[in-house]
């Protein structure tokens, strides 16, 4: 299952702690980094079993599942930029008067309004999550859906694919199978999409390429491999440095 994946199908608790449990480990819902079970890690002088430094993981590589979660797109949260100011500074435990006077905005009653409309949100979002889930368990021709990969730079109809439809695109490109080149590049946004989203699953989530490293994984894969790193910086599939020089999954 891809990190994507099982992040949206974690349940709220899940979410909350940023990891789920497995059978042999704990799995970071963040970065998809295992912490295996029996195993007993130190850090900084003291040892911890492996839920607890699970946890000391998560602070050390994401701050915090809060940070973590502001950080996403708006369109993944919903949360426009200064709702995410906002709830940035109600999470530090900052009074309404000390974050008026440092985002320097009307009073501190304009503060408490802004907290009631996010109350008003978290109300509506728990009805329509409720819906949800009660509709999942009656409508017998919903389809899959392929879930929309965090880092996402933006989500729209391109998104909108499901299972049937990922697997005839994949057979369509790949007409040799995924581990061979690609046929052609396709023309369509939702089927590069698809296609990206296979080709970056051969590369290494662990691993900082240099350009030259990066273009030997996908060559490979298609002679115009400049175009596929591209799209996938693009479609927020890859990071890199300013000048070049490095390049890396986003997660």
């Amino acid at each position: 299952m891809e990190l994507s994946e099982r992040f949206w199908e974690a349940s709220l608790d899940e979410l909350k702690q940023g990891f789920v449990e497995e059978q042999h480990s704990y799995s970071c819902l963040l970065c998809g980094e295992k912490i295996e079970k029996g195993v007993i890690y130190s850090y900084e002088n003291v040892s911890y079993e492996a839920e607890r430094y699970m946890r000391i993981h998560i602070e050390k590589a994401h701050s915090s599942v809060f940070d973590y979660l502001l950080g996403m797109d708006k369109k993944l949260t919903g949360v426009t930029d200064h709702q995410k100011k906002l709830l940035r500074l109600f999470y530090q435990g900052k009074s309404d008067k000390e974050i008026q006077a440092e985002l320097e905005i009307g009073s501190p009653s304009t503060i408490r309004h802004h907290r009631f409309a996010l109350k008003e949100k978290e109300r509506q979002a728990k009805t329509f999550l409720a819906m949800m889930e009660l509709l999942k368990e009656k409508d017998q021709h919903a389809p899959a859906f392929i879930p929309v990969h965090k880092t996402a730079t933006m989500v729209d109809d391109r998104y909108n694919i499901t299972e049937e439809e990922e697997k005839a695109v994949i057979t369509k490109f790949f007409p040799g199978g995924v581990d061979k080149p690609l046929k052609k590049f396709p023309p369509k946004e939702k089927q590069r999409l698809i296609v990206l989203r296979e080709i970056v699953k051969q590369l290494d989530p662990d691993f900082v390429y240099n350009e030259k490293e990066l273009n030997q994984v996908l060559k490979p894969i298609y002679d115009d491999y400049v175009m596929i790193r591209r799209y996938l910086i693009e479609y927020g599939f890859l990071d890199r440095k300013p000048d070049g020089s490095a390049y890396w999954l986003r997660t």
